[in-house]
């Protein structure tokens, strides 16, 4: 029997810091002012009285949830406040600093990364819709290249991309970007209290990106996969008729926070988004657990408000009609067996301690939050990416995420083409060495598979390889998409479809892959340890590699009715 799903989205509230030694007199306490993160029970306007008897100020609100950012003299803020019946609970906001070379940041970015500098020069000349179609072999996987013929996609049919920010300005963005919708739900954070670098510089007054801007390249990436337009130029996305909507809700540096978190939720629930794509987790903790023993008490608390408010969040966009496509994770785990965690929570950098993972208890999100539709990776021979989560508790569906290490024994072997390619901003590629101050792709960017485009008209794009669980929840967003492009009905000013009756569609079409013979798969043969191991569970109809199978947009848009009801 499944363990029901409790929740998801990526968490942690940006500490922008110690401001000013202010006194409070309404608690007759002062000291240093920081930011928490305070959760009404039920009445926000309770809560909010709590924040200010306890002595502090309130910096935001999000009352569909209930999750409130509050400032204050530090000690003994959360015990005064956690003491009204008004508060379900709070926490004290994690210090941000630089990434740490050991953190999981760096680790994510190492398993997307991977085949940097092994391009092998393969895939030349166009033969799919645009010119470098050819080389997507996930469009084809999804035979999204068919379903287009059937249902390219609806324009009034909003995915929203809950990411790092989407780069509007690409040619292969440009034509579906929706701006009037779109959101930033972060501010820049220069850095922490102790000087380290975050974010870096602010580029835009008031710290503030605006909603055509990316400045990490992840969130303009997956947005490629979902909606790239069909233009003559660069790629096309698997759903390339809809409209894409940035909600950002990522810094620059690839944190995601609670606040930001919630409010791109709710907001996508408010503002008639169909689909979202969250390819992240929620820091600092990998799995949020109610009382671990191994935690303080502080922490205890901390993790279980995380859980109550993610909840809250994905209740509330699942009854707006969202469809919540989130990825299962690139930690090659498991997630119904979790194995112990060293790494929460993960900053500050030192604070990080072994725990236990109890796995009624403690839960990885937002993947194990309700009504979310976890995606695992492929690579191109439609082995199970090394990397890819796993496990029949959480999986619903499988999708192309490119897998690096794929075709052992065989030229494909280590190849970048083996990853997927996407679009890319011109001033992240200028910043890490790919692209130069002219525009041309450097020898690293050669090196990395990294290609340019050029319009007759002038318009340049560029495109990168990458890979992971984040690449293959794009490739899924884009197929519901289609499903609710295809099958979604006016309601009242709006269209849109029921959430449960997209993956009804979504995991009813998808084409069945059996688990491998033998069913534990080893990785030694492509350079991994023991700990890479995986044993698929399950039958060809559902299994813990591949949940329903793999997703297929071509079936979702010609048979996808006989799911609907």
């Amino acid at each position: 029997m499944q363990r029901p799903r409790l929740l998801l989205a990526v968490l942690a509230v940006p500490l922008l810091g110690v401001a000013a030694f202010v006194p409070v007199a309404s608690a007759g306490v002062s000291g240093p002012v920081t930011e928490f993160t305070v959760l009404a029970r039920s009445d926000v306007g309770a809560a909010v009285a709590a924040v200010e008897a306890a002595g502090g100020t309130v910096v935001a609100r999000n009352d569909a949830v209930g999750l409130i950012t509050a400032s204050a003299p530090a000690a003994g803020f959360v015990a005064r406040v956690s003491s009204s019946g008004a508060v379900f609970g709070a926490a004290r906001s994690k210090a941000i600093g630089s990434a740490p070379r050991d953190g999981k940041k760096v680790k994510r970015d190492a398993v997307e990364k991977e085949g940097r500098g092994k391009a092998s020069g393969a895939g030349s000349g166009p033969s799919g819709t645009d010119p470098l179609d050819d080389q997507l072999w996930g469009l084809k996987s999804t035979r999204s290249d068919l379903a287009r013929t059937v249902q390219p996609g609806d324009k009034r049919v909003k995915v929203g991309i809950i990411d790092t920010g989407v780069d509007a300005g690409h040619p292969d963005i440009a034509p579906n970007f929706d701006r009037a919708d779109s959101r930033n739900f972060t501010r820049d954070i220069v850095a922490d209290v102790n000087g380290a670098v975050v974010d870096g510089p602010c580029e835009y007054r008031g710290c503030v990106d605006p909603v055509d801007h990316d400045d990490n390249g992840h969130g303009t990436h997956v947005a490629g996969t979902i909606g790239a337009a069909v233009n003559g130029f660069g790629v096309s996305g698997v759903a390339p008729g809809v409209s894409l909507v940035n909600i950002r809700a990522g810094q620059d540096s690839g944190f995601f926070f609670l606040q930001p978190t919630v409010d791109a939720l709710t907001y996508a629930g408010d503002a008639g988004i169909d689909v979202v794509n969250m390819s992240f987790y929620t820091d600092p903790w990998l799995y949020n657990c109610r009382a671990n023993p191994a935690d303080s008490a502080e922490e205890q608390a901390e993790q279980r408000t995380v859980i109550e408010a993610t909840t809250r969040a994905l209740n509330y966009a699942h009854r707006k009609g969202v469809s919540m496509v989130v990825a299962l994770g690139n930690e090659h785990t498991d997630l119904g067996a979790p194995l112990p965690d060293a790494t929460s929570p993960d900053y500050p950098s030192s604070s990080a301690h072994p725990r236990q993972i109890d796995n009624a208890s403690c839960f990885n999100l937002p993947t194990e939050g309700p009504h979310t539709i976890g995606v695992g990776a492929f690579g191109p021979s439609q082995a199970k990416a090394d990397y890819s989560n796993y496990g029949t508790e959480q999986i619903s569906v499988s999708a192309p995420g490119g897998y690096y290490r794929d075709g052992f024994g065989t030229p494909w072997f280590q190849k970048v083409e083996n990853e997927i390619l996407s679009a890319y901003p011109r001033n992240v590629a200028v910043a890490e060495g790919n692209v130069d101050a002219t525009g041309n792709v450097t020898p690293a960017g050669v090196a990395a598979g990294v290609q340019k485009a050029v319009a007759r008209d002038g318009r340049v794009g560029y495109y990168q390889w990458l890979q992971g669980t984040s690449m293959a929840t794009p490739h899924a967003a884009g197929v519901a998409a289609l499903i609710v492009s295809e099958y979604g009905k006016k309601s009242g000013s709006g269209f849109g479809m029921d959430p449960d009756a997209v993956q009804r569609v979504l995991e009813g079409t998808a084409s069945p892959v059996a688990c491998p013979v033998p069913r534990t798969v080893d990785y030694l043969d492509e350079g991994r340890d023991e700990s890479f191991t995986a044993t698929c569970t399950g039958n060809a109809a559902f299994n813990g590699f591949y949940g329903h199978g793999a997703v297929d947009a071509y079936a979702a848009v010609t048979r996808g009715a006989n799911y609907v009801k």
